[in-house]
């Protein structure tokens, strides 16, 4: 009995055997025929290795060829990733190299779980290498596995901090928007457009990266090349700016503020209700002496071609120096250069980021007159030989007295005259006059007028313009100006940039405000050179451009620092402009606003009682204004009180187009 039970164990074992060399060798057949080709090419697989090949990035010209951004080879010291999976491995190789190359290992450690490297290049631990530390490195190799020598390209501003603003800078690919550019062909760790042309133009001036294919064995060796793909470099591109123009227009301004920083502003007496009802003067500032130094924190230039909108210079102060983020900047650093903007969204007289001249947001003051004088003309509310009897203020007729007595402000007044304390009395004046002297009840009136024909209609037909809307220039971070309405009203009040006690839409007093480009209006200064451009062209809207052509890769160089155009090969021309818009303008309209801009360069002001009242921008110019010397312009002065009332706070703005 028992023999039979052994027998039958040893049947069972016989049988599972049988099974489970049955099943292991219909595995072996399965891999040796159906699964061979798939095995045969996972090992092809294992065994070929990638090597992006970066791009050289096109380079930038001025508008007579002389190169503002250039490249420079350097050397980067790259660690291959597939030696650095074993974390004791990497450890190792890591505390070898950091003296060699003056990198903490802490540093490699932080870039290695970083994870913004792209696994299909080295990863990058030194940039800028010197090349006999590179050599060095090269000799050991041994003791050094995985270490390879990488080629890159370093980015280089010969004329920094000129026009920094508006070249822009290159920073890392930012982390939220980084799935985005490696979709677009991009790797993780290479440096990418953040401002300027550099953003704007991205991707005309990156390229390409190529790609070659290696076979090699299990020591990392190459066999063979399997695929090569040449890396496609970028675009050049040559912009309208003239070196030497901008070059000027940076210095003026900056020394022009620094100089108006000499001269100091009365700290006005004001009168005050106290406690117990009684009137109290005393200065609007007790803390400041009575007279104060302007502050003339910043400031921009732009100037522009108004036939095509070519920008020949664009200035904004303070500004920043393009090299510094090649130096790389710490957060802290960053921080305290480029304060950022406060929760209002308006930026900081200290903000070195921000390009004024696409990004400010302004009262124009006077310079905005001719807009309104416009809209006065175009919607017929008067003639270009209408007069009006300026007195020195003006009294609103929509506010009945009660209300005036109530404590809501129902009379303007023009500005001080002659160093008194009294407004300016200009007499009788038309649309002409009424921009020369640069009248403000004048323009008060036609506030109000056509504010109660139509709450829109003064914003309306200063839209047509540009104002409200963006210019379409080719820089990043545009501000689209804004021309008030209801809602605009209501989006500052909830935003806290106005009280909660005004009232949510639109009054007449706003109106009135509006009309001499102050109180809730705002524009860029390339909204109002692209206006002034429009005044002197007949009524055109031409887009604003910096950049005036795009070429192939590769331009060659002539002389030391300068590109040969004659030789580029042209992709694409921005120098016969885009039109955007054209302002239906009568051309008697356009000759009176044309005009009294002539005359408040060029003068005479008005005589009224036996006195000589100058315009505004004879004293800027000179009483005799060189005529014969210089060339015609035709513009105007404008200033623009502060929020705070604070005289030292108010800012100046001028614009002019040449009437040849």
């Amino acid at each position: 009995m028992a023999s039979d039970k052994r027998a039958a164990r040893l049947g069972v074992l016989a049988l599972v055997a049988v099974l489970l060399f049955g099943a292991l060798g219909t595995r072996l057949w399965f891999l040796q025929t159906v699964e061979a080709p798939r095995l045969a090419q996972d090992v092809e697989v294992e065994r070929t290795k990638t090597v992006r090949l970066i791009p050289e990035r096109g380079r930038i010209f001025d508008a007579d060829g002389r190169i503002l951004a250039d490249n420079e080879r350097i050397l980067t010291i790259g660690i291959d990733w597939d030696v650095m999976s074993e974390r004791s491995d990497r450890r190792a190789l890591f505390q070898r190299l950091s003296g060699w190359i003056d990198v903490p290992v802490a540093e490699m450690e932080r870039r290695f779980n970083a994870k913004v490297y792209s696994p299909y290049v080295p990863m990058p631990v030194k940039e800028d290498v010197d090349e006999r530390v590179a050599n060095a490195l090269e000799e050991r190799s041994e003791d050094f596995p995985g270490v390879q020598v990488v080629y890159d390209w370093r980015r280089r501003y010969p004329y920094a901090p000129l026009a920094s603003p508006v070249l822009g800078y290159l920073g890392s690919i930012p982390e939220d928007t980084a799935d985005q550019y490696v979709r677009e062909g991009y790797v993780l760790n290479e440096r990418v457009g953040k401002d300027g042309l550099e953003l704007s133009m991205e991707e005309v001036l990156h390229g390409r990266w190529g790609e070659v294919r290696f076979r090699v064995n299990a020591a990392g060796q190459v066999l063979e090349t399997l695929r090569y793909r040449a890396p496609v470099n970028g675009q050049d591109i040559q912009l309208a700016i003239d070196l030497d123009v901008q070059q000027y227009a940076e210095s003026i301004l900056q020394t022009q503020l620094q100089f108006r920083r000499n001269f100091t502003a009365k700290n006005p007496t004001v009168e005050t209700v106290q406690a117990d009802g009684s009137i109290a003067k005393g200065p609007i500032d007790p803390s400041k002496p009575e007279y104060v130094p302007y502050k003339a924190p910043a400031g921009s230039v732009v100037v522009m071609d108004q036939k095509n909108g070519q920008v020949a210079a664009m200035a904004t102060y303070p500004n920043f120096d393009n090299r510094w983020f090649n130096a790389g900047v710490s957060s802290k650093k960053f921080a305290q250069l480029f304060p950022p903007s406060d929760t209002k969204g308006f930026d900081p007289d200290t903000s070195t980021l921000v390009n004024r001249a696409v990004q400010g947001q302004y009262n124009l003051g006077s310079t905005f007159k001719p807009f309104t004088a416009y809209a006065a003309l175009n919607s017929g509310f008067m003639g270009i030989n209408d007069v009006y009897e300026d007195k020195g203020t003006y009294k609103m007729r929509s506010i009945d007295q009660a209300t005036c007595d109530a404590g809501v402000r129902c009379v303007f007044r023009n500005s001080t005259c002659g160093g008194t304390t009294q407004p300016c009395v200009y007499g009788s004046v038309n649309v002409l006059t009424a921009l020369a002297v640069s009248s403000d009840t004048f323009f008060y009136r036609i506030g109000e007028e056509l504010f109660l024909r139509r709450k829109k209609l003064l914003g309306d037909e200063v839209k047509k313009w540009g104002f409200g809307s963006e210019t379409g220039v080719d820089l990043p971070f545009e501000f689209d100006g804004r021309v008030p309405d209801d809602e605009v009203k209501r989006r500052l009040i909830e935003s806290g940039a106005l009280g909660e006690d005004e009232v949510p839409r639109l009054v007449s007093g706003d109106n009135l405000q509006v009309a001499i480009g102050q109180g809730l209006m705002a524009a860029s200064p390339i909204q109002l050179a692209q206006g002034y451009a429009a005044l002197g062209n007949g009524g055109v809207l031409n887009r604003p451009r910096v950049v005036r052509a795009i070429y192939e890769p590769g331009v060659p160089n002539a002389t030391p620092g300068y590109a040969d155009l004659g030789r580029a090969k042209l992709v694409k021309s921005y120098l016969a402009g885009e039109k955007t818009g054209k302002v239906d303008v009568a051309p008697e309209h356009l000759q009176a606003i044309i005009g009294g801009l002539r005359r408040n360069i060029t003068g005479p002001g008005l005589v009224v009682d036996g006195n000589q009242l100058t315009t505004t921008a004879e004293e800027v110019f000179g009483l005799d204004y060189p005529e014969p010397r210089a060339i015609p312009v035709a513009g105007k002065t404008g200033t623009a009180q502060a929020a705070s009332s604070y005289p030292w706070e108010d800012s100046s703005a001028f614009a002019a187009f040449s009437m040849d």
